[in-house]
C-alpha cells in the first residue's frame, strides 16, 4: 500500500562496502528518505556512521531495527539476504535488498510470494542499471541496428586475494564473481536484448587460497537471436573494453567504468552538479573503421533507484527494480552454474 508519512525512516542492515559507499549516501540524499538506523557490531564501523550520518543511530542487531523503520535496506553480506528480507517481511515492513536477492531461485520465488501475501514493495538493487555507459546503449540501439553480438566485461586486477566471505567463504556463503559481478552483466544483457534462451558458462578458481571462482565467462543466446558474451574476473592484468556492441549498422566500443562508483568512494554525496558525467575523453565510439565518431556518455544515475523506491512507497507507483526481472536475472545465474558444473548448455527454468 502507498506510504503516507512525509517522512520514510530507512534501517539498513550492514555497514560494509555495500552499506557504507553506496546504499547510506544514496539514502541520505534522496528527498523523502531519513537513515534513521544503521545494524553493525564493528566499532570501528559505528564510529564511522556516527560520522558520516550524525542523525542514524547504530544498533546492535537487524532485530533492533523493526520499530525504528519503515523501509528496511539489506546490504549484508549475501547469506543473509533471504533471512533478513523475511524477517522485516513478516514485521510489516518493506525491502530493498542488495543483489543477489537470494543464492536460488526457489527462495527467490519464496520472497516474492511471502511480499505479495502481505501487500508490501520488495526490489533488488541493481544499481548498474543507471551506469552512464548502459543508459548510452540503450540511446544508441536504433543506430546499431539489430545487434547480433553483445560483449560485456567486469574485469579487475587483483593477484592478491582480499580475503573475507567473498573469496573464502562455502557455497552457502553465495561468494564469487559469478553471483557478484554476473549480477550486474547478467541483469544489463537481459535488460537490453530480452530473455535468454540458452545458456553456457565457465568458472574457474585462479589464485591459490582462494574458495570461490575468481574468473568466469557466460554466454547466453537470447530468445531476439543476439547473443552476449559476458566476462568477469579478478585476474585480468590488462583490462579489455567494458562494452562492446556489433551491430547489422554499426558498433559501438567503451572503455573505463562508470564513475559514480569511484565518486562514492571518495566520499562525494550524489546529486551534486555534474554528478554522473563521464570527461569527454573516456567516451565511447560508434560507427564502422574509417567511419566512426566519439558519442557522449549519458549521465549516470544512482539517485534514480532510491527515488523510485520513493515512488513506489508514496504513490503505488512499480519499484525500480521488479520482481520477475530480478528472477530473471538470478534463474540465468543458476543456469549458469549448472553449466559450468556439467560443462553443457543449459536452459533456464
Amino acid at each position: 500500500m502507498p506510504y503516507e508519512s512525509d517522512e520514510v525512516r530507512v534501517g539498513l542492515a550492514g555497514y560494509g562496502p555495500a552499506g557504507s559507499f553506496f546504499h547510506a549516501p544514496l539514502i541520505a540524499a534522496t528527498p523523502g528518505l531519513r537513515l534513521a538506523a544503521v545494524v553493525t557490531r564493528d566499532p570501528v564501523k559505528a564510529d564511522l556512521v556516527r560520522r558520516d550520518h550524525p542523525g542514524a543511530e547504530v544498533v546492535g542487531s537487524a532485530d533492533e531495527l523493526w520499530d525504528r523503520s519503515d523501509l528496511i535496506v539489506i546490504a549484508s553480506p549475501n547469506r543473509t539476504h533471504v533471512p533478513l528480507a523475511q524477517e522485516a517481511l513478516k514485521a510489516g515492513l518493506p525491502v530493498v535488498v542488495d543483489k543477489p536477492l537470494a543464492g536460488t531461485t526457489a527462495e527467490a520465488h519464496d520472497l516474492v510470494r511471502l511480499a505479495r501475501d502481505r501487500d508490501l514493495m520488495l526490489t533488488v538493487f541493481q544499481n548498474r542499471r543507471w551506469d552512464g555507459d548502459f543508459l548510452t546503449i540503450r540511446r544508441l540501439l536504433p543506430e546499431l541496428g539489430d545487434v547480433h553480438r553483445f560483449e560485456s566485461r567486469f574485469e579487475r586486477w587483483r593477484p592478491v586475494p582480499k580475503g573475507g566471505w567473498r573469496e573464502l567463504g562455502g557455497p552457502d556463503d553465495i561468494g564469487g564473481v559469478l553471483f557478484d559481478l554476473g549480477s550486474h552483466l547478467v541483469d544489463q544483457a537481459l535488460r537490453l536484448f530480452g530473455p535468454a534462451s540458452r545458456v553456457y558458462a565457465e568458472t574457474d578458481i585462479r589464485r591459490a587460497g582462494v574458495k570461490t571462482d575468481d574468473d568466469a565467462f557466460i554466454a547466453l543466446t537470447h530468445e531476439s537471436g543476439t547473443r552476449s558474451h559476458l566476462w568477469m574476473t579478478a585476474v585480468a592484468g590488462q583490462l579489455g573494453p567494458r562494452f562492446r556492441v556489433l551491430g547489422s549498422k554499426a558498433a559501438y566500443v567503451k572503455w573505463g567504468l562508470d564513475p559514480q562508483e569511484d565518486r562514492l568512494r571518495a566520499g562525494e554525496r550524489p546529486g551534486g552538479p555534474g554528478w554522473g558525467a563521464e570527461p569527454a575523453e573516456h567516451w565511447g565510439v560508434l560507427g564502422v573503421d574509417g567511419d566512426s565518431r566519439t558519442v557522449p556518455t549519458e549521465p549516470g544515475a544512482y539517485p534514480e533507484f532510491y527515488a523510485g523506491v520513493v515512488a513506489c512507497l508514496r504513490e503505488g507507483a512499480p519499484p525500480p527494480v521488479t520482481m520477475e526481472t530480478a528472477v530473471e536475472t538470478l534463474a540465468v545465474l543458476e543456469a549458469a552454474k549448472r553449466s559450468a558444473t556439467t560443462h553443457t548448455v543449459v536452459e533456464p527454468t
